[in-house]
């Protein structure tokens, strides 16, 4: 997969413009895709759901849920929903202050579910309502920093990725860009990648970035 045509001016990086992808049919498609799929998912992993839901009751005090402001289609809020892998009194719902590695605000329920991803199954949620999509662009904050700078200036077209339904995977996700956004380089092909995904948008590429993301879980969620 080749990256969208990009070019370094000093500091910024700069994406050449994209369209919402000119396929009615198949974004209709899609959206039906999404909506049997998260329902499906969402009644067979009820049982683990609710022992998910039990166990960080039992650890610490607070809410199952997490609930945070993200960016969505066409630049619109929505409230994302995550089960809870932080205590209530440090957690951060403005998503400025990244998560690192031993991070102490994270409960011990909460390694175990970022580790696995389990904590993101509530987003299933998030796709049945049409908030998000099961492919496309991660959903950011508002006004996310990449390398200690605002994601929107950092990289010109950042605005482009909101052209489709922010995704539980995309072909970011799959090519490995994961984690925090501290690498300046790392965090700039993460946007290239979204752009590319809104310019090569079809139901074969949203496929082959479904079975890359299995494959990488399987493999420890390591990448590639």
């Amino acid at each position: 997969m080749q990256s969208s045509s990009t070019y370094d001016v000093r500091a910024n990086v700069f994406i050449t413009p994209v369209a919402v992808p000119d396929m009615p049919v198949q974004l209709a498609v899609k959206r039906l895709i999404d909506i049997l799929v998260s329902g499906f998912m969402l009644v067979l992993l009820a049982p683990v759901l609710a022992l998910i839901a039990l166990a960080i009751k039992w650890e610490s005090r607070g809410p199952v849920l997490f609930r945070q402001m993200r960016t969505g289609r066409y630049e619109v809020p929505f409230e994302i929903l995550k089960f809870r892998s932080m205590y209530t009194d440090r957690g951060d719902r403005t998503g400025v202050m990244q998560t690192v590695d031993g991070d102490p605000r994270v409960t011990r329920i909460g390694r175990f579910l970022r580790k696995t991803n389990l904590d993101e199954i509530p987003q299933l949620f998030n796709v049945l309502i049409g908030d998000m999509s099961l492919v496309g662009p991660r959903p950011h904050v508002p006004d996310m920093l990449a390398a200690g700078r605002v994601y929107s200036d950092l990289v010109q077209g950042y605005e482009y990725r909101h052209l489709m339904r922010p995704g539980l995977t995309g072909l970011s996700q799959a090519r490995g860009l994961r984690g925090p956004t501290v690498q300046r380089w790392k965090a700039i092909r993460r946007i290239v990648c979204d752009v590319e995904y809104v310019r090569r948008f079809s139901l074969l590429l949203d496929m082959k970035i479904i079975l890359r993301t299995i494959s990488n879980e399987l493999r420890g969620g390591t990448g590639f």
